[in-house]
C-alpha cells in the first residue's frame, strides 16, 4: 500500500479517538464494580455493564464519555423505578 493511502474501512482518527475513550470508560466501569462487596451485586453491574456498551456499539452520534455515563445512569433508574 502506498504512503497516505487509508484502507477501506478504516478508523478515522476521530473515531480511533472516541473508540480508545470508550473502551478507557469500559475499563473503569470494571474496576469501580470490582469495589462493590456483594458478590450478586458485583454480577448484576457488571452484566448491566457489558448489555449497555452492547446494546450502544453501532451508535453513531458522539455523546462525551461524561454524557455516555450520565445516559446510561438516566436509562437505569428509569427501569429499576
Amino acid at each position: 500500500m502506498a504512503a497516505g493511502r487509508v484502507p477501506p474501512g478504516a478508523l478515522s482518527l476521530r473515531q480511533f479517538l472516541r473508540r480508545q475513550q470508550v473502551l478507557q470508560l469500559y475499563r473503569k466501569i470494571l474496576r469501580a464494580i470490582r469495589e462493590v462487596p456483594a458478590e450478586q451485586d458485583r454480577r448484576y453491574l457488571k452484566d448491566w455493564a457489558r448489555e449497555e456498551f452492547k446494546r450502544n456499539k453501532d451508535a453513531t452520534e458522539e455523546p462525551g464519555p461524561k454524557e455516555f455515563v450520565a445516559e446510561l445512569c438516566r436509562q437505569s433508574l428509569r427501569e429499576h423505578i
